[in-house]
């Protein structure tokens, strides 16, 4: 907007200035003006010169009269009929001369000065008006310039502190868009982050599987082998702990390709990018293998001296449909995995992930 009132006044100032240029220089040009009194008055005193060498004869009479003749036509006009008083008498005087120049009668010097003399001074006289008159013609066209220059500074000066206000104005809003966005990404992720443990929680892997819809998907649930017990025996700071490590554990055995959640209580899910029943059966193997090796003290566990999984898996494709019946399939294996005494893995078969489809659609 600021640019735009900027050019429209440049523009209007354009279109005054140029005009006033324009009809200042082409008077200079004018051969109405001052040159025409010059060429003139030259013409005069070019003829003087031939009349004032001894003797006058027919020819030098004959190139007189042809200086006069030119003369005489360049003072002949109305500009200097109108505006001078002296013009008249010398167009007369310059005619007497001329008829006498064509007679055989000499030329004596009192003619010579009415004739010639008198014209060059109204022609002299009428240089100086001229450029006087172009100096006030000048003068005025300065002062306006300035004057107008002035108010294109003036008016610049205003657009540019309104382009000042309208961009803190701009920039002020748009830092208050950009503070209300992070603040709605922010809210947005916590949203769907478990703040214990600052994985996704269930939400967050309901929106991921409709993200990434016909995709084949490995879903792993994992359950903490009596973590009831762990709490009551350490007390819920260590196993606030106990949740925040292991959620650390899982991220680094399936070497930071699956996106991790927290299901709530001691089970989370691990959502991955899996073609095969082998990839997905081997990552179940780590992630209880894996939790052995570290062997984390559990002192309240009924089988074993140390914290433990039970892990459930199921392939399936990605979509509201396949992932209920992936989730409701490895939940059956992880149920499985805890009947047959916990710290342990097992894989659905793809025949158990179809048959709890079918059982969604036909429930639908």
């Amino acid at each position: 907007m600021s640019f735009t009132l900027l050019m429209l006044l440049i523009t209007y100032q354009t279109r005054w200035v140029y005009p006033e240029i324009h009809a200042y220089f082409s008077q200079a040009g004018n051969l109405t003006g001052q040159q025409l009194a010059t060429r003139s008055r030259e013409y005069l005193q070019q003829s003087l010169d031939i009349l004032l060498v001894d003797p006058v004869d027919e020819e030098r009479r004959h190139q007189a009269h042809f200086q006069l003749e030119l003369a005489y036509s360049l003072f002949d006009i109305g500009l200097y009929r109108n505006e001078y008083r002296c013009t008249r008498p010398s167009l007369a005087a310059l005619d007497e001369m001329k008829q006498l120049l064509r007679s055989e009668a000499g030329v004596l010097p009192q003619d010579l000065r009415q004739g010639l003399l008198d014209p060059i001074r109204c022609l002299t006289d009428i240089e100086m008006h001229q450029l006087d008159r172009r100096s006030s013609v000048t003068a005025s066209f300065v002062e306006d310039t300035r004057r107008h220059q002035g108010q294109v500074l003036i008016g610049s000066l205003v657009i540019f502190l309104m382009g000042l206000v309208f961009w803190w104005m701009h920039e002020r809003h748009r830092r208050s868009a950009e503070r209300a966005t992070r603040e709605s990404l922010a809210w947005m992720a916590r949203a769907l982050s478990d703040p214990l443990t600052g994985v996704g929680n269930r939400s967050a892997l309901h929106q991921e599987v409709l993200a990434c819809e016909g995709q084949p998907l490995g879903l792993i649930l994992i359950d903490i082998d009596f973590f009831k017990q762990y709490n009551d025996c350490l007390g819920h700071p260590d196993g606030d702990k106990l949740l925040r490590h292991l959620a650390r554990l899982i991220d680094e055995t399936l070497g930071g390709q699956a996106r991790l959640y927290r299901m709530g209580g001691d089970e989370f899910a691990a959502l991955i990018d899996c073609a095969d029943d082998g990839a997905l059966a081997g990552h179940c193997e780590r992630l209880v293998g894996g939790l052995r090796e570290v062997a984390l003290h559990h002192p309240d566990h009924p089988g074993s001296a140390i914290v433990t999984f039970s892990v459930g898996a199921a392939r399936f494709i990605a979509g509201q449909a396949g992932f209920d019946a992936g989730y409701a399939a490895a939940d059956q294996a992880l149920y499985r995995v805890k009947a047959c005494g916990r710290d342990g893995w097992q894989l659905a078969q793809a025949q158990e992930v179809s048959d709890s489809c079918d059982m969604k659609l036909q429930g639908n």
